[in-house]
């Protein structure tokens, strides 16, 4: 394991200002401080590329939520197929909100295509966004990441996971490192030369380096399961 640095901190407690959003927020500058802090990173950079993530706007985190839920544990045209069907039960766009979610009959989400377990987690997300545990995206925008974790993760089936996906792609959050996900995790350890795994607590440490751009460096491992010279495939994240 590369050196990592004493000090672990928390997830991001400030809320980025908008000039530094990504992707917009990425500039030369940045890409530059990455590499000067972890030149190891800046020859991944190198080799990838441009920074080409996609942030894909939000209506509402209720939504971008719900839809997280169905999508778990399955491939995205049979999750799309199983959103669309209790989209058209439940209400489409600003029609789909927790009161309609909690009004609909448990056997009409069953009969979509949830599972037990996506059906009570979809209703327990309606009524903690009813109690305010879920913010609009207006307040979600003020909130910091660490904020936004510790309300969000307290739904039934949304894990930290699910809300750093949600930081990352959809509110364009700039420093968000998702530790345990899979191919970040491979990514690191075929771009450092590792014969195993990282541990979260120990990719979390080394990290440190590259604050206040973790979803940059996020990005880039990820494309490097995608290198011609590289034979593992990606196991998570997105565009």
């Amino acid at each position: 394991m590369p050196a990592a640095t004493a000090r672990v901190l928390p997830t991001a407690d400030a809320v980025p200002p908008a000039e530094r959003l990504l992707p917009e927020g990425f500039t030369l500058a940045a890409r530059r401080a990455l590499a000067k802090t972890d030149p190891t990173l800046g020859a991944l950079m190198k080799q990838v590329g441009p920074f080409r993530m996609k942030v894909n706007s939000i209506q509402s985190p209720f939504l971008a939520l719900a839809e997280s839920i169905v999508y778990q544990q399955l491939t995205g045209k049979a999750a799309a197929t199983i959103f669309g069907r209790v989209c058209e039960r439940v209400g489409k766009g600003r029609r789909f909100t927790p009161e309609a979610v909690l009004a609909h009959p448990v056997e009409g989400l069953r009969e979509a295509g949830l599972s037990g377990a996506k059906t009570a987690a979809l209703r327990d997300l309606a009524a903690k966004a009813l109690e305010g545990e879920v913010p609009t995206l207006a307040r979600a925008r003020r909130m910091s990441d660490t904020e936004l974790v510790e309300h969000l993760t307290k739904v039934r089936g949304i894990g930290q996971w699910t809300v750093e996906m949600l930081l990352m792609f959809r509110l364009g959050r700039p420093d968000v490192l998702p530790v345990d996900d899979y191919g970040i995790r491979k990514g690191f350890m075929r771009t450092y030369g590792l014969e195993e795994l990282p541990r979260p607590k120990e990719l979390l440490a080394y990290g440190e380096r590259w604050r206040p751009w973790r979803s940059v460096a996020s990005w880039y491992l990820w494309r490097s399961l995608e290198l011609s010279n590289n034979p593992a495939s990606p196991g998570g994240g997105r565009a």
